[in-house]
């Protein structure tokens, strides 16, 4: 299976520097062979990102950063799984920083999986703990009956570098976190590490058994460094 590397810009980049970006990525030199590369820019640059990716023919897929928990209707402000459909064929869903900043439940992250996965949109679901994770697995069945077709990301908050006080676990205890998901689910799933990882680190934890790939958050704002660290996995 391909290595997946998922870049998280967050909530970062103007229009000019989400093409500025682009541009440096198609004339830089990335090794993408055995690798799969998903971009998840902010909601407005995906329309000029997806169309400057096409012009390029540059390797890169494009996912949503969040979702709304709702389908379509009166819900002022949310972006629903299917107009992202236009744009994207990954979503993350249930990011610590959504709990965190936006008081994200649970529940909101279950309808967020169900509305991606009606919209044929892969998700990419953060798992920041394993008491999170048994609460999805006793409320609904989701998870399991749809888990070939769920990218799992094991995330301690702790080791998300989005500035303050934070450290990378070390790849052993990242990769029984990321087996522990499967254990929990009954099968190996797809299971990527997000915490922290840089060019140097990148392949010690991608190396580990039952890691699969990495989102990246602060190392995919710089084409150079991000280019860096595809090339090294």
């Amino acid at each position: 299976m391909k290595k997946l590397i998922i870049g998280n810009w967050k909530a970062n980049k103007t229009t000019q520097q989400a093409k500025d970006w682009i541009w440096q990525m198609a004339r830089g030199r990335w090794a993408n062979e055995g690798k799969k590369v998903v971009l998840c820019p902010a909601f407005p640059l995906l329309p000029i990102i997806k169309q400057e990716v096409e012009q390029l023919e540059l390797s890169l897929q494009l996912g949503v950063q969040d979702i709304s928990p709702y389908d379509e209707g009166a819900y002022t402000g949310a972006v629903t799984a299917k107009l992202a459909a236009a744009f994207v064929t990954y979503g993350i869903v249930g990011h610590s920083e959504r709990r965190k900043y936006f008081h994200e439940t649970d529940d909101e992250v279950i309808s967020k999986i169900k509305r991606l996965l009606e919209a044929e949109i892969t998700p990419v679901l953060c798992i920041s703990d394993m008491q999170q994770l048994d609460y999805y697995l006793a409320n609904d069945s989701t998870l399991v009956d749809k888990a070939s077709n769920i990218i799992f990301v094991y995330e301690p908050p702790s080791a998300i570098s989005g500035g303050g006080a934070f450290r990378p676990e070390s790849p052993e205890v990242a990769n029984q976190g990321a087996s522990e998901i499967s254990q929990k689910i009954g099968k190996k799933v797809t299971t990527l590490y997000g915490g922290s990882l840089n060019p140097e680190n990148i392949h010690s934890f991608l190396s580990m058994e039952y890691i699969e790939g990495g989102l990246v958050g602060q190392a995919s704002l710089d084409p150079e460094v991000f280019s860096t660290l595809i090339a090294n996995v």
